[in-house]
């Protein structure tokens, strides 16, 4: 089949969020063409170039969503009152749109002003949905008609539409309170937002050409295969292994109450949306299925499929760790474990990521004091590089708070002392590779108080590592039974479960062959490919065939084309059958006699 991708800053450009997981399914799923739609986040971006492209990539489009040149559209009259009815009714919507984390309230509630379930966010009203929809099509078949919005969303007349929804009657308070620098700044966002309304992507040899659109991400990058849903009726597939909506809820937070209720209200109903067309919905883990269903995802859409990640680079350290045949003699397999842990260094914890505040390495170097009094030669690797000027900044904290916590040891009074702690990058020395990593290391620490899905614990327990974590994000849904988890910034606990770990060694192989086999199951690129492709499947055979194919007589022929037909195959070839020959004999008619 012919799938229409859809990315947001991220693959085919060198960089960008979720390329190496589009670049894996897209070279997995070699049997189907692919067409590329994807939106830059900068000129950096751009002048990085692309990726190597595999040949099942047919066609790439792009379209920058930092900067909109003026495309010369001059609309008439008739289009400016369009343009004024639809941008007025999507306002309106957002002024009257439930307040995101507001509790459900009966009419009851509401006259006493009392929740009736506290703590439960309100999902958009099904008349702001609709009214949100009906306005969105609406302007966006305006910019089919007339070739684009830009000059439109950038007018007067978009600022005063937004202007007259939050004074109208019903609009909600923190609307009203709007004043004309938030109502410039809502209107600069809706029309950054909107700019993929003004492309020519929706044709019929553009996202009408595909058998399925597959957005990698919410927010904007889901936005055109909704239009080639409401042009075309091409299904569409939603991937979210963060959800954009819960990160909109969490930027602005200088900015007014009016800007960010009206903005949140915006990436509410596009979410909403979003969610109501998509025909599957595809959360990476459960803590982002969880945020689905309190968006108001459908709970029947939803099918989880965890992000995959290539285990070759891993095999080698990974299989080492593996338990001996069991036919050897428990003496040599005690021999042979003892040297591959010395190789692997025993005394060692390894913390491997991007250097920030998330991270908290504070707490693990206060956790690595209590290790080593209680076991003395142990050393801490922290390797990973700083991500930008903060994590610059915390880089120089935590190296000097090593500093404090483990001056320089040495042997005697002649001897040069050396740091307990040591931080290093990839491509150093001993640390040349994730694996090379992994490898010098018994225990694998993350300590993270903020965590999306944990990809770096997964290499570790594809490197067969045991692993110490904190309760996190994705973290317990990763490790299962496989490692040891700890409740964040708590110094005393994560201390705890490493010295455990470390005085256990037979405890330490165990968890780490049950790590590795859970990972090779769970999060490898085959299983990941695999899940697609039936996903994929399934979609098609539930859609309607939206090009029907004609009978001799011009009729349309049901059942003409099944999912099947889409995939390359044998089973595509029509298999002659003998048919017998009172199916083929003219009958003769039957007449009436009329009296």
């Amino acid at each position: 089949m012919r799938i229409g991708l859809l990315t947001e800053g991220g693959y085919p450009y060198v960089g960008g969020e979720g390329g190496v997981w589009c670049d894996r399914l897209v070279r997995g799923l070699d049997r189907h063409e692919f067409d590329v739609y994807a939106f830059s986040t900068g000129q950096a971006q751009e002048d990085a170039g692309w990726v190597e492209l595999p040949p099942q990539v047919q066609r790439v489009r792009t379209a920058p969503l930092w900067v909109a040149e003026e495309d010369g559209v001059v609309h008439g009259r008739r289009a400016r009152r369009r343009f004024t009815e639809h941008y007025g009714e999507l306002a309106a919507a957002l002024c009257t749109a439930a307040e995101p984390g507001t509790a459900q309230k009966s009419g009851t509630a509401q006259r006493r002003g009392i929740a009736e379930k506290p703590g439960i966010a309100e999902k958009p009203g099904t008349a702001e949905a609709d009214r949100f929809a009906n306005a969105l099509h609406g302007l966006a078949e305006l910019a089919r008609d007339e070739g684009g919005l830009v000059a439109a969303l950038r007018s007067e007349r978009a600022v005063r539409a937004l202007e007259r929804a939050c004074r109208a009657p019903g609009a909600r308070r923190a609307a009203r309170e709007a004043r004309v620098p938030d109502l410039l700044t809502v209107a600069d966002h809706l029309e950054r937002a909107l700019r993929p309304l003004s492309l020519d992507w929706y044709e019929e040899d553009g996202l009408g050409a595909v058998d399925l659109c597959h957005a990698a991400s919410g927010g904007i990058a889901a936005l055109p295969g909704l239009l080639a849903g409401h042009f075309f009726g091409v299904p569409l597939v939603v991937t979210e292994y963060g959800v954009r909506l819960r990160t909109h809820y969490l930027t602005r937070p200088d900015a007014s109450p009016a800007v960010r209720s009206l903005l949140a209200a915006f990436h509410g109903l596009l979410t909403a949306e979003t969610y109501r067309a998509a025909s599957y919905l595809v959360p990476g883990n459960a803590h982002a299925r969880r945020w689905q269903e309190r968006c108001g995802a459908d709970r029947a859409k939803l099918r989880t499929i965890h992000p995959g990640l290539d285990a070759t680079p891993f095999a080698r350290v990974g299989e080492d760790r593996l338990p001996e045949d069991r036919e050897k003699d428990e003496k040599r397999e005690k021999q042979e474990r003892q040297e591959k842990q010395e190789h692997a260094g025993p005394h060692t914890l390894v913390w491997l990521g991007r250097v920030e505040p998330a991270k908290d390495l504070v707490s693990l170097l206060h956790a690595f004091a209590e290790v080593r009094a209680a076991e003395p030669g142990t050393r801490l690797r922290i390797v990973g590089r700083p991500s930008g000027p903060e994590g610059e900044a915390y880089l120089g904290h935590c190296r000097a708070l090593a500093a404090q916590l483990f001056p320089d040891e040495a042997d005697g009074p002649y001897a040069v002392g050396r740091n307990p702690v040591s931080f290093e990058e990839l491509g150093s020395p001993g640390a040349e590779t994730t694996a090379d990593v992994h490898a010098g290391g018994a225990v694998t620490v993350l300590s993270s108080v903020v965590e999306g899905f944990p990809v770096g614990l997964i290499e570790a327990m594809f490197c067969g590592r045991a692993t110490v974590s904190t309760d996190v994000g994705a973290v317990v849904e990763v490790i299962g039974g496989t490692g040891l988890v700890v409740p964040p910034r708590n110094p005393r606990a994560l201390a705890e479960a490493c010295v455990s770990l470390l005085r256990d060694p037979e405890r330490r192989a165990r968890l780490g062959a049950a790590a590795r086999a859970r990972a090779l199951e769970l999060f490898s690129v085959e299983q990941n490919v695999a899940a697609f492709r039936g996903l994929y499947l399934e979609t098609v055979a539930r859609t309607p065939v939206r090009r029907p194919v004609l009978d001799g007589a011009g009729d349309p022929q049901p059942f003409a084309a099944p999912a099947e037909a889409h995939v390359p195959g044998h089973w595509t070839e029509p298999t002659p059958r003998a048919v017998p020959t009172w199916a083929v004999e003219t009958p003769e008619p039957v007449t009436e006699t009329v009296r």
